[in-house]
């Protein structure tokens, strides 16, 4: 019997388009709508935006990241001062990431062994040892509703053989994380993560390993990590028919809204990225036009809003030309208000994407917004 079957399934498929999937996820903080983006909080706080502002966008779940928190300000006090949800006041879905992603790009001196990875902390240099079982442990202290098994993530282009080892010891920490969860409460999930690089072969191993582990959700990792969009696309392609089809399906890190509806496109559940937050504090806005780098000195003079007829204040009714002075002058509002109009439009998106999903109209959905996109921003005055 596949293991799968015996776990408790809190995801409901509601409509398919395609392969465009949108459906409910329960969680014991509360209900997320997919497709889904899920705004990084990486260290219990979002760059530039009040949790309420991030609540009032439209999102369901956020993101909170192990190897911060653990090393600042440590789970064990945020589990003595109520959980990641208390802690940060969010008070909803969280899902937080196993931390080993953060090892591999963030530590230079690091050892990777069957027990675990070793690595110094980016803060004080102290020695820590990260394992799938602290893993685990860590995450259940925050008291996310989503935890992530423990795997390593390789940078592509790599070697192949780095790539399958890499994916088989992923396999293995798959079962010891997932053990290690077992005491976790009714409700809370643990999703498993698909390794493998750009092989299709190992890609297929990979997901066919983890679901004979069973787990509530799978996810694809180690991509978005420097290849080509066409070979991520390529990869999802190998791996999404490999999934449980009744189980939620996370794409980890990406990404642009481009590669969302591509992704969304290939049955994708769920997303999530920086990219709205740090393209804000750069200067950089996303809308249905695309792209807009405020910093160019055609907004210096333009009266108008970023997109008229949207319906988030910020973008409707700030003008191009005071955040084209704000980002110019380093004001800190500038970077607030393209974090938040970016967030926004994200959410924006996502909500198109599930209402023509269940429409029976994703198509035309992904054709008028890809035709937005390709016309650009409106003319300069």
């Amino acid at each position: 019997m596949n293991p799968d079957n015996d776990l408790p399934n809190h995801f409901e498929l509601l409509a398919t388009d395609g392969a465009a999937r949108t459906g409910r996820l329960t969680t014991p903080h509360g209900v997320v709508r997919t497709p889904a983006f899920m705004p990084v909080g990486t260290a219990g706080a979002m760059k530039g935006m009040h949790w309420r502002e991030v609540r009032d966008a439209g999102a369901d779940i956020v993101l909170g990241n192990t190897y911060h928190l653990m090393l600042r300000p440590t789970a064990e006090r945020i589990a003595a001062l109520g959980g990641l949800q208390l802690f940060t006041g969010w008070n909803g879905p969280m899902l937080t990431d196993s931390g080993g992603f953060q090892v591999m790009s963030l530590s230079d001196l690091r050892k990777v062994t069957e027990n675990a990875v070793t690595f110094r902390s980016h803060i004080d240099g102290a020695k820590v040892e990260l394992s799938p079982e602290r893993s685990i442990e860590v995450q259940r202290l925050l008291g996310s509703d989503i935890a992530m098994q423990m795997d390593e993530c390789v940078r592509l282009p790599a070697e192949h053989a780095d790539i399958e080892r890499a994916m088989q010891l992923s396999l293995r920490w798959a079962e010891r994380s997932k053990r290690a969860f077992e005491s976790a409460p009714d409700g809370y999930m643990l999703f498993g993560i698909v390794q493998g690089g750009d092989v299709p072969r190992l890609r297929h191993a990979s997901a066919q390993g983890l679901v004979e582990i069973g787990f509530h959700g799978y996810a694809i990792g180690g991509l978005a990590v420097g290849e080509p969009q066409e070979v991520m696309l390529a990869m999802i392609d190998e791996t999404a028919p490999v999934l449980p089809k009744q189980r939620p399906r996370y794409l980890m890190g990406v990404g642009t809204p481009d590669d969302i509806l591509e992704a969304v496109k290939r049955g994708i559940d769920m997303f999530d990225c920086v990219m709205p937050t740090r393209n804000g504090r750069h200067g950089v806005a996303f809308t249905r036009f695309g792209q807009v780098n405020l910093r160019n000195a055609r907004h210096a003079d333009d009266p108008r809003p970023l997109d008229e007829e949207s319906s988030w204040p910020s973008t409707r009714n700030c003008a191009r030309a005071y955040l084209h002075h704000l980002v110019k002058a380093g004001e800190t509002l500038g970077a607030m208000l393209l974090s938040e109009i970016n967030i926004a439009y994200y959410q924006f998106l996502m909500q198109g994407i599930r209402d023509a999903i269940a429409g029976g109209t994703f198509e035309e959905f992904y054709r008028r917004t890809r035709e937005g996109w390709a016309r650009g921003d409106i003319a300069p005055r």
